[in-house]
């Protein structure tokens, strides 16, 4: 038997810590699109050197949420309309399959994650509370994918994940939670997967992502606000 049989996973580098950490500030709303993100101000927030900040921003930058600009600093990503259109049309073709497959292969546990998302999302509705609103349309979109079974659909919808979660966040949520058209679509692409009519569902979905494209194009159009977190406040 090999020695590393035995072998356990570290404990997370303060690099991996600040990036989760930052990860969440920005997709939350705490830092706003495109705005620069201090290093030396997070280093001595953290209690850590500049190294792990960089790391972590280096990181970042892989997952798309990050632009690291030589001799500049770093800032958060700030999408083009184009960008927007892309992520949207690679959101309307893989959710709508990931969800047929997730009704053949997980139909329960999808379930269970889909009506806790929606739950979460009327409570959020009602307290106009954009954070939480944005993070449980995030769980109920990536129910389909988690429980899909297909882990090459997994990586590919990971990569993008981040982005559409912050999207969410800084262009949509604030609107959603005023307009209830968003959780009633929500409420029937559940009614609808746990009926297994993909028919209804694809055109659902499909009618779902466009809109949400043409909203977060107006609002990037308007000049999108430096988003508030309502917990800072």
């Amino acid at each position: 038997m090999s020695a590393e049989t035995f072998k356990i996973d570290p404990p997370k580098s303060r690099a991996a810590l600040v990036a989760q950490r930052l990860r969440d500030a920005i997709i939350d709303g705490e830092f706003g699109l495109g705005e620069m993100i201090p290093e030396e101000m997070l280093a001595s927030s953290f209690g850590v050197s500049r190294t792990p900040v960089r790391e972590a921003l280096n990181q970042l930058q892989g997952l798309g949420l990050v632009v690291v600009r030589p001799q500049r600093g770093s800032y958060v990503f700030e999408p083009s309309e184009e960008d927007i259109s892309a992520l949207c049309e690679f959101r309307a073709v893989i959710e709508p399959a990931a969800a047929r497959l997730a009704w053949h292969h997980a139909r329960d546990a999808t379930l269970a994650t889909l009506e806790e998302a929606v739950a979460d999302m009327t409570a959020a509705h009602k307290q106009k509370n954009t954070v939480r609103y944005s993070r449980a349309d995030t769980r109920l979109h990536e129910a389909f994918v988690q429980h899909c079974g297909n882990p090459y659909l997994q990586f590919s919808y990971a990569a993008a994940g981040p982005r559409f979660a912050a999207l969410r966040t800084h262009l949509g949520a604030a609107a959603d939670v005023l307009n209830p058209r968003g959780l009633k679509e929500h409420r029937q692409l559940l009614d609808l997967f746990r009926k297994g009519d993909f028919t209804a569902f694809d055109a659902l979905m499909l009618a779902h992502v466009t809109s949400t494209r043409d909203n977060y194009v107006a609002s990037l159009k308007a000049g999108h606000p430096v988003y508030a977190n309502p917990a800072k406040r």
